[in-house]
C-alpha cells in the first residue's frame, strides 16, 4: 500500500495543533483531509469570489482553481492550490499560507473559516 507523505504530514500537524491549542478547527480539517481524495473539495475562484469578504481567512480542505476572479483580498490555506489560482489572488493583493503559518497565527482558529 502507497502512504502519501504529504497527507501523513498535514494530518500529524492537525492533529498536535487540535491537541495542543484544544482547537476544533484543526480536528475537523484533519478529517476532511484524511479521507478518500474523492471527498476532497475542489473550489474555483468565482466561488470564493461569492462566499468571502474582503480580508477574511479561509482554508480548503482540497484544491484551490483558478476560474473565475476575485474582486477583494483573502488569505487563503489550501491542501493545494493551481498555479493560476495562486496568480490571481495574489494579483488582487490576497495573500497564500501554509498549514504551519495558519496554525502559529490562528492557534485557536479563531477568524479563520473553512470553504468546501
Amino acid at each position: 500500500m502507497f502512504a502519501n507523505t504529504m497527507v501523513d504530514n498535514t494530518v500529524w500537524t492537525l492533529r498536535k495543533a487540535a491537541k495542543k491549542n484544544a482547537a476544533p478547527i484543526w480536528s475537523d480539517i484533519e478529517e476532511r483531509i484524511s479521507g478518500p481524495r474523492s471527498n476532497r473539495s475542489e473550489v474555483n475562484l468565482s466561488k470564493l469570489a461569492q462566499v468571502t469578504k474582503d480580508n477574511e481567512v479561509i482554508f480548503v480542505p482540497g484544491k484551490v482553481l483558478g476560474t473565475g476572479n476575485l474582486g477583494h483580498k483573502i488569505t487563503v490555506c489550501a491542501f493545494s492550490i493551481s498555479e493560476n489560482a495562486a496568480k490571481k489572488i495574489i494579483g488582487v493583493g490576497g495573500k497564500l499560507m501554509t498549514l504551519e503559518d495558519l496554525i502559529k497565527k490562528y492557534p485557536d482558529g479563531k477568524g479563520v473559516r473553512i470553504i468546501g
